[in-house]
């Protein structure tokens, strides 16, 4: 393969796979269940490991 067929199919193709995988996860990040992963992930640098919360470490 040489560089204007590299060229060609990055232009394409890869143009077009990379803006369907941003797409799929952006859908996916903001999907309706993902709330509880996101509320928790915000939330985790206020739990105290000493007081026995679920992030025990």
């Amino acid at each position: 393969m040489n560089y204007e067929a590299l060229r060609h199919f990055a232009d394409s193709w890869g143009l077009l796979f990379m803006a369907l995988l941003w797409l799929g996860f952006a859908l996916w990040a903001f999907r309706p269940g993902a709330k509880s992963m996101h509320d928790d992930a915000a939330n985790m640098i206020f739990d105290d490991p000493e007081k026995g919360d679920k992030n025990d470490v």
